[in-house]
């Protein structure tokens, strides 16, 4: 019986505390709203996710200008993502990832 209490216990507690953990990537566009602007593979009001993959396929600074973009804004006033840079990579990785 102790033990069932503890394993729902634990599985509770993991259940609340998975936000606090960096997601993954396709999660984080969704929490920070990138959807807004940007989809997977058609330009809406800012160029797809495949469009930036390819603007940057070979390129290995890729995932380091992605990031530093989303903290500064970049030359195109993109939003400022604040985040932390461990979600920053999950990002760019996503990014870099489409087709």
């Amino acid at each position: 019986m102790r033990f069932a209490f503890a394993l729902f216990a634990a599985i509770g507690l993991l259940a609340t505390t998975g936000s606090a953990w960096a997601g993954t990537g396709e999660d984080l566009i969704a929490a920070n709203k990138c959807s807004k602007c940007h989809t997977a593979t058609t330009t809406k009001k800012a160029p797809s996710f495949a469009a930036v993959a390819e603007k940057y396929k070979g390129k290995p600074e890729a995932s380091a200008a992605i990031v530093e973009m989303l903290k500064t804004g970049g030359k195109d006033d993109h939003q400022k993502v604040a985040a932390s840079d461990a979600d920053l990579k999950a990002i760019a990785a996503t990014v870099l990832s489409s087709k």
